[in-house]
């Protein structure tokens, strides 16, 4: 916004334009300004609402449906670089990146970030929504 601001007021050094219209186009760089950091606060409101969702589903019929607020699950990624309760390692078969999972929530990255089926038909899914 500061470069528009002075490559206006050098338009308006040069004779190119006048003053009101000066006024006029550092208006709409403000209200333009003010428009994203309203959608901005908007994201960043609607983002703490956001769940993180994992489901398994077990060739032996056990079935995990896990849900669990983003905002819970950035503090705990932050503090711990885990999300308790949810075993992710290799002792089930699956390795997950758990920064790559913070980096989908800082992101605001929606829907469906991990799509696994191991070989022997075990299925894990984390959703973002």
């Amino acid at each position: 916004m500061k470069e528009d601001i002075s490559r206006i007021l050098k338009m308006v050094e040069e004779g190119k334009i006048d003053a009101d219209k000066a006024t006029d186009l550092i208006s709409a760089i403000k209200e333009k300004e003010k428009d994203i950091l309203t959608t901005l606060d908007l994201t960043k409101g609607n983002n703490e609402d956001r769940m993180l969702k994992v489901k398994v589903r077990s060739i032996k019929g056990d079935n995990v449906d896990v849900k669990l607020p983003i905002k819970f699950v950035k503090a705990m990624l932050n503090a711990s670089g885990k999300i308790p309760g949810i075993a992710m390692g290799t002792e089930n078969g699956f390795n997950f990146d758990m920064k790559a999972i913070a980096d989908a929530i800082d992101n605001d990255i929606n829907g469906k970030i991990v799509d696994v089926k191991s070989a022997n038909g075990d299925i894990v899914e984390v959703i973002i929504e």
